[in-house]
């Protein structure tokens, strides 16, 4: 099953999709469910550029003009929850977070376990006593 961004090939589509009782063959929209795996079944309109239904984008040109592309730019939201701002702040946040837990154990003030996994955008290592004192004066400053 595809991942979202992932590059799919094309041969894992079905290209036609047949209609009106096998009187009827069209391209079939190209959009895939992300979580059964499996191809949408409505016919992809002829004036589609990437070969989608109605439902999937088929009509949408996206904006034309660069004042169009800036306000869809700052309105982006994902599900109608945070902006680009916001996310940007939990990415900070983050990253604070991360570099309170390298001074904790330079300091050996803990012996849990790091936090697996990625490390967040702005992220600095703090390995040093002279990595602390720098994180320090930069969050009293």
């Amino acid at each position: 099953m595809a991942k979202v961004g992932e590059v799919i090939d094309k041969s894992e589509y079905e290209t036609y999709v047949t209609l009106g009782g096998g009187r009827i063959s069209c391209l079939r929209c190209t959009a895939k469910a992300l979580r059964t795996g499996e191809q949408c079944g409505k016919p992809a309109m002829r004036t589609s550029q990437t070969q989608k239904c109605t439902h999937h984008g088929g009509r949408s040109t996206g904006p034309k003009t660069a004042s169009g592309r800036k306000r869809i730019a700052q309105a982006h939201t994902i599900h109608g929850e945070s902006s680009k701002a916001a996310r940007a702040a939990h990415a900070k946040a983050s990253a604070e977070l991360s570099q309170l837990e390298d001074a904790l154990h330079v300091l050996g003030m803990t012996s849990a376990p790091r936090t697996r996994g990625r490390k967040p955008a702005g992220y600095r290592p703090v390995r040093t006593l002279d990595d602390i004192k720098r994180l320090v004066r930069l969050h009293h400053m």
